[in-house]
């Protein structure tokens, strides 16, 4: 198992992620700072480097080209006091594995440190197509971790928007991303799907792409949107019979927390529609 690297000695934060890797029997140790992650990593390997929460996306940055110098393939979750469209974007184009701005929640940030440590084959999951801040296309290979990766992302990329409208986006982008991962790609990790974010003066928007043949609504009789008034569990047994796993909420958790749901004619690409109050920035 790949050892984590946690920066700032002397702050909560790392000591809480140490204390969560500990408690799961994850290898890690502190820098005190650069200096010193640089002179560790010369030393010996580190699957995770984990940065200081009181540092700037920027400095972050700056400090990965240096840890790529000694180690080209080191992962970096970056935390940050906070961030901006652009350094998210900027994070993105420099293959940086998290990023997360507080409030921290430092053992999720812990548990995925722990989950990816020894990954060796995530450099390539997220490709940046185009980006700016009103406009953010990403291409992904259909893997959990790299679905979980890219949900991190879009929350910070729209951390500027009330905490309603985000929770609603993220929730519905979430079950859509995993719907396509799982049902267009049957998560093979050579298939991608193509994720687009755009914002307006007045709207946020999501188009999803997937690899698959599409559906038909008609043809969802293992998802929720299918059942009928008087039978609301009818998909659970459809699925006990296919044997797939527990769930087929997606659907209809989007419906319920996206203002549109629109699907092209043969349903393997989707936009999520969210009417927003404030200005674009």
């Amino acid at each position: 198992m790949s050892r984590v690297l946690i920066l700032g000695s002397d702050t909560q934060v790392a000591r809480n992620i140490g204390d969560a890797l500990n408690t799961a029997s994850i290898p890690n140790e502190y820098a005190s700072g650069r200096a010193d992650a640089l002179r560790r990593l010369r030393m010996r390997s580190f699957g995770v480097v984990i940065t200081c929460a009181e540092s700037s996306v920027e400095e972050d940055l700056a400090l990965l080209e240096e840890m790529r110098h000694i180690r080209p393939g080191v992962k970096c979750i970056v935390l940050a006091r906070d961030s901006t469209p652009d350094d998210v974007i900027a994070a993105l184009r420099a293959r940086v594995f998290a990023c997360f701005t507080p409030p921290f929640d430092e053992r999720a940030i812990a548990s995925l440190a722990g989950d990816t440590a020894s990954d060796n084959h995530w450099e390539h999951d997220i490709q940046v197509l185009s980006a700016r801040p009103g406009w953010v296309s990403v291409r992904v290979s259909c893997r959990l971790i790299t679905a979980e990766r890219l949900l991190i992302f879009a929350k910070e990329l729209t951390n500027h928007l009330p905490s309603d409208v985000q929770t609603d986006m993220m929730h519905a982008l979430r079950e859509i991303l995993l719907n396509a991962m799982e049902h267009g790609a049957a998560f093979n990790p050579e298939q991608v799907v193509e994720v687009t974010a755009v914002r307006t003066a007045r709207t946020l928007v999501f188009h999803v792409r997937d690899p698959g043949a599409g559906f038909r609504q008609e043809s969802l009789t293992h998802s929720a949107v299918a059942n009928p008034a008087q039978d609301p569990t009818a998909h659970i047994r459809q699925r006990e019979e296919e044997g797939m796993r527990p769930g087929g909420y997606g659907l209809l958790v989007a419906n319920g927390t996206v203002d549109e749901l629109i699907y092209s004619e043969i349903g393997n690409e989707v936009l999520l529609i969210k009417y927003v109050d404030t200005p674009s920035t």
